[in-house]
């Protein structure tokens, strides 16, 4: 056998969870690697969160242009380079993957480019790269191998025609005349904007009765308003069938209610979900016990082996790179002995089209089905000075609360900046706070964040400006 290095803990993975799980360790003065298949920040970094973020602020500064005449600015003859918009996405990722090659060598975490396998507990081999045949030693090991895009029977990714969120990042000159959309969760929703903007003909497909399935009906109602204000052709409740690949176009068959309609485009665009991705992670001899092909952990994320853990998408749902970076560092802590968070409660979701989305605790929905007394109080963007003043008052603020005590249930937000002001409210349902203390915090004007506090009085009739 070749030659042995021991680590305290070997990470396999290098995305949100991977990379931030290796770093904890570094400062808790432990021995890491780190062992990534591709690129240091993994799929988020490279090719999903990051990139995807510089797309759509393309997208939006360019929209912004298009309405100058609104702030009484002149902006003639706006015009775009999409090649350019591409390799700007690119740019801002590769900038980002050294920052985290920065912060391993910093925290002191050896940082290996191959594909790793748990051979035994304690022994990892890398199986392929420039290190391929090399055993390493551990006492430890935390699985992050996180997900990778769902695919459609029958019908092969070529990058071309058919193509999955990781293929829709690959820069190209030029975007779509025409592209269907399937699936409107987070990631078909944000490229549905994206594509729009930049004047490709978008149809989005959704099978569920709404737009992103995990939010609030209301918040779907009216993100489902505003893209079709947008030109976005927007189907739900409906299913893809007969998936036909030509040479220059996709044809397929939608169908509703029992209802098929032909379409056809120059591409199609794959956006229905993830799977998990242990493939070549785990020798025959390591039998962990998975749910679904997702890894199972205990409250310390510990799996079924001791002395392996895993965290992240690769460990099941919530698939969100902040929640993965979460599970990670309390993952390293539990290991190595230390006061731990353990598993997620209390998280926010994010959505990055315009309008944008931020969701955290329980939808409507939700609070009938378990029964509960609630009330809700919402707040429109329309009646927020600071939101009309910027020309950005599409949506409002929902919040969801106990009807006796002010317990904070679930909150809502649709509109400019959501992801960034969601904050206020995960930070308060982590502290036990109520509507009535939010309500009562004063909050600076003019300012988007006013609205959470105006959402919160309405939930007892006291908001002041509606």
């Amino acid at each position: 056998m070749a030659e042995t290095t021991e680590y305290d803990l070997i990470v396999i993975g290098g995305g949100p969870a991977g990379y931030a799980g290796a770093i904890r360790a570094g400062q808790l003065g432990k021995k890491v690697a780190c062992i990534e298949l591709e690129r240091a920040g993994g799929t988020c970094l490279n090719w999903g969160c990051i990139p995807t973020k510089a797309l759509l602020k393309s997208a939006e500064v360019y929209r912004a242009f298009q309405k100058a005449e609104a702030y009484g600015l002149g902006a003639k003859e706006i015009a775009f380079d999409f090649g350019k918009v591409m390799q700007r996405s690119r740019g801002v990722a590769d900038q980002m993957a050294k920052g985290v090659e920065f912060l391993f060598r910093k925290n002191k975490v050896d940082y290996i480019v191959g594909r790793a396998q748990v051979t035994v507990p304690g022994m990892v081999e890398i199986t392929d790269g420039p290190q391929k045949g090399k055993f390493f030693k551990t006492k430890n090991v935390l699985l992050a191998t996180g997900c990778k895009p769902r695919r459609l029977p029958d019908v092969p990714v070529d990058g071309e025609r058919i193509m999955t969120s990781r293929e829709a990042l690959v820069p190209r000159k030029t975007p779509p005349k025409s592209i269907v959309i399937i699936g409107a969760g987070a990631i078909g929703v944000e490229f549905a904007y994206f594509f729009n903007a930049f004047g490709s003909k978008v149809t989005l497909v959704e099978m569920l009765p709404q737009v992103v399935p995990v939010e609030d009906e209301d918040i779907a109602k009216a993100l489902h308003r505003s893209f079709e204000k947008q030109g976005i052709a927007v189907h739900v409740g409906t299913k893809v069938e007969n998936v036909r690949v030509g040479k220059d176009k996709v044809e397929l068959t939608l169908a509703k209610d029992g209802n098929p309609t032909e379409l056809e485009a120059e591409c199609l665009l794959l956006a229905i979900g993830v799977t998990p991705n242990l493939e070549g992670a785990l020798s025959p001899k390591v039998k962990l016990e998975l749910d679904r092909g997702y890894v199972k952990v205990n409250d310390g994320y510990e799996t079924s082996v001791k002395g392996i853990y895993a965290a992240g998408d690769i460990i099941g749902p919530p698939w969100l790179a902040h929640v993965a970076t979460y599970e990670a560092v309390n993952a390293v802590e539990s290991m190595f002995g230390h006061k731990h968070g353990g598993r997620v409660k209390i998280f926010p979701g994010a959505t990055y089209c315009q309008p944008q989305i931020a969701s955290t605790g329980l939808t409507e929905k939700a609070c009938k089905e378990k029964g509960l007394n609630y009330k809700v109080g919402k707040f429109p963007f329309t009646a927020s000075g600071k939101a009309v003043a910027a020309g950005d008052a599409e949506g409002f603020v929902k919040v969801i609360s106990d009807a006796k005590t002010g317990e904070i249930y679930g909150v809502h937000i649709l509109g400019n900046e959501a992801p960034e002001l969601i904050a206020e409210y995960v930070l308060a349902m982590n502290m036990e706070g109520s509507v009535d203390e939010v309500h009562r915090s004063i909050h600076a004007h003019p300012t988007l964040s006013e609205a959470l506090m105006e959402a919160a009085a309405a939930t007892s009739g006291e908001a002041i400006h509606i």
